[in-house]
């Protein structure tokens, strides 16, 4: 604890008990004291205790994440623009949940240290009960802009910083989010703080109009504003009303012009608007049906509605419902583009993902592909891009595990002639530029190391990439498919990968199944084949009977192998690698893994009787069960995990199905 950390505590305990509200020309706001107070009266706060910052483990992260997570998503670009414009000065962005913790973060990866230990960054813990009087915690607590400046933190710790905060409301008027503008150091005055608060207001006002944009695109909206050129290009009030007339929503500036005017207490800011429901015949002299009438195009100008009460007038423009399309049956499901349907020989997992990745084609995000090694993630990212629209430019594939530490900064950055020691005499434009306009596919990128991560991140964030050895940059676009056999997630909270880094590739998660949970075996042997030879019966029950460690690569190097081996035009069993002939605990014996043929045998002929309730289930879907009771080799416990449902649940889709657990202890009774 140095001296300057001593002076604050004092300064606390002095203000506290009312013996000093002056102490080294330090002048307290009351809104500040206040919080003070709460910190030790409601929160139990010691001031002479200085805690650690809180940064949440990555799983806890997630699930704050998670529940904001659409509006986050919209929220992020008016988080990118607003740290375009302050990085310089030495900001970082930080986006806060109701709760207090961080859910996305802009700042400079290059001050990530420091900005960590600080808790300026991806889930920190801001809130007043856990943080003391800060800027986030405080604005959460009052439901007011504020700024919390060096000395008027609660904690010792947080005194170096300086932190402008403004609360998002969602269209019901419930505090939803804060916007926080924070730096590690600043020049002493507070008064410095007063155009980051100002701007951090507008980026605010500009995130809460996008939302309710959002929310509301169902419904009537009134855009009003005092100033006539502003009411279409940036209204400072928006309303939104039902059919029936009544108010639906509102932005937050609408709220409480619309409370004085109505003489409304302002509610508690984690409560509901009491304005909701209101006709709007109580707010404007106008009606629903009056509603068209101001519509820019049925006018051709502006027009001015006045106020119920002060009759005060505001310029106003409406926009009506978007139209929803008809509601479709959807009786099957969307035809798969060609690229993406070769993959498949019917599979219900692996159609069900492709599915998921066909109409992500058009949306602008990166996706990282899981599956285990040799399952087909690059043959799956080369589809992926053959299906988009960056088809006619380049594919570009990079094994991170492959290239040797000391030569991946050059290889996938490029270096300027004579950059380091053998870089040559020739410039390298590095693989992220030759992906330039088109598809850019990391393999393994959970072996990345974590100074590449740092750079990469930094490529995917500001859309630009530096050359080793250059001091200018260069724009790229580029869309990012990333693969790894490793569970990312978990690399995230043994600190062995970036969470930042994760947030931006996972835009959308594809999960590739392993082999030996396909039910379209028999479509990939004949596929890869080619007809080039045939495939005895024997031979053929030997392959499906293999557990597949390998997955597809091992499959293709079996066939290989057999077709040079075999005399003539057909595969006999002892022309398979020694490997699949001498399986031993590769494979599945007979009771401990049966085939979905001999599960519809038992179905027709049960071993036990079936309740007369029960009947023969849809093979799809018993066939889906199916696939996930032997890739788990019967565990129950994990399929019920995997399938997101109780275990009682499962022995009841089991018992409906008529399957029967081989394992003693899991049987049905």
């Amino acid at each position: 604890m140095n001296q300057s950390q001593r002076d604050h505590i004092a300064t606390v305990v002095d203000s506290l008990s009312n013996t000093a509200l002056r102490r080294g020309g330090f002048q307290q706001d009351p809104t500040i004291r206040e919080s003070w107070q709460r910190c030790v009266e409601s929160h139990g706060l010691d001031p002479s205790r200085m805690q650690d910052v809180r940064i949440l483990p990555w799983h806890e992260l997630r699930e704050h994440r998670d529940d904001l997570d659409e509006f986050r998503r919209i929220a992020h670009h008016g988080l990118s623009v607003l740290y375009k414009q302050i990085a310089g000065a030495g900001y970082v962005v930080l986006l806060n949940d109701a709760r207090g913790v961080t859910v996305d973060y802009l700042g400079d990866s290059a001050a990530e240290d420091g900005l960590r230990r600080a808790g300026l960054y991806l889930g920190a813990h801001w809130s007043e009960a856990w943080a003391g009087t800060c800027a986030v915690g405080t604005a959460l607590a009052t439901g007011k802009a504020l700024t919390v400046h060096q000395a008027d933190h609660f904690d010792a710790t947080h005194i170096p910083l300086t932190c402008s905060a403004v609360p998002l409301f969602d269209p019901q008027g419930q505090l939803n989010a804060i916007l926080d503008i924070s730096a590690l150091s600043s020049p002493q005055p507070k008064a410095s703080q007063q155009l980051a608060l100002q701007i951090a207001k507008l980026y605010a006002h500009q995130i809460e109009n996008a939302w309710f944009g959002h929310r509301h695109r169902s419904d009537w909206v009134l855009q009003l504003s005092p100033a006539s050129p502003f009411v279409e290009v940036s209204p400072d009030f928006l309303i939104a009303f039902d059919a029936s007339g009544r108010v639906a929503g509102h932005n937050h500036r609408a709220q409480r012009m619309l409370e004085k005017e109505l003489g409304i207490a302002a509610p508690s800011p984690h409560a509901r608007s009491t304005l909701l429901g209101m006709p709007i015949e109580q707010l404007f002299n106008t009606t629903l049906d009056c509603l068209p009438d101001w519509l820019a195009s049925a006018r051709g100008q502006q027009g001015t509605l006045e106020r119920i009460n002060s009759g005060e007038r505001l310029y106003v423009t409406a926009q009506q419902p978007a139209r929803r399309p008809a509601r479709q049956v959807i009786t099957a499901p969307a035809r798969l583009p060609a690229p993406l349907a070769a993959l498949s020989g019917g599979d219900m997992l692996l159609e069900q993902q492709l599915q998921r990745a066909a109409r992500l084609l058009a949306a602008p995000l990166n996706l990282v592909v899981h599956g285990e090694t040799g399952c087909g993630k690059e043959v799956f990212a080369r589809a992926y891009h053959q299906a988009s629209d960056r088809r006619d430019r380049p594919f570009i594939a990079v094994n991170c595990a492959a290239i040797p530490a000391a030569l991946i900064e050059s290889e996938l950055f490029g270096h300027l002639p004579g950059s380091f020691t053998g870089a040559g005499s020739k410039a390298r434009r590095g693989l992220i530029r030759e992906a330039d306009g088109g598809t850019l596919f990391l393999d393994e990128i959970g072996d990345m190391p974590l100074e590449m991560q740092t750079r990469l991140l930094r490529v995917l964030a500001e859309r630009e990439v530096l050359s080793v050895g250059a001091s200018q940059p260069v724009a790229v676009d580029i869309r990012v498919l990333s693969a790894s056999h490793h569970a990312l997630e978990k690399r995230v909270e043994e600190g062995r990968f970036r969470a930042d880094l994760y947030y931006r590739l996972q835009g959308a998660l594809i999960s590739l199944p392993p082999l030996r949970q396909r039910s379209d075996l028999d479509w990939l042997i004949d596929k890869m084949l080619g007809g080039k030879v045939q495939l005895s019966a024997a031979a053929r029950e030997c392959l499906r009977q293999h557990r597949w460690p390998g997955n597809l690569r091992e499959l293709s190097n079996a066939l290989d192998y057999a077709t040079a081996i075999c005399d003539g035009e057909r595969i006999e069993v002892h022309d398979l690698p020694e490997s699949l002939l001498n399986r031993g605990a590769n494979a599945p014996s007979i009771v401990n893994a049966p085939s979905i043929a001999s599960h519809e045998m038992a179905l027709r002929h049960p071993p036990y009787p079936l309740p007369p309730d029960i009947a023969p289930a849809p093979l799809p879907e018993k066939q889906l069960l199916m696939q996930y009771l032997r890739a788990a080799r019967w565990n129950l416990s994990a399929v019920a995990r995997q399938m997101g449902i109780s275990r009682m649940t499962l022995y009841r889709r089991m018992q409906r199905f008529g399957i029967r657990s081989p394992n003693r202890n899991d049987a049905l009774h």
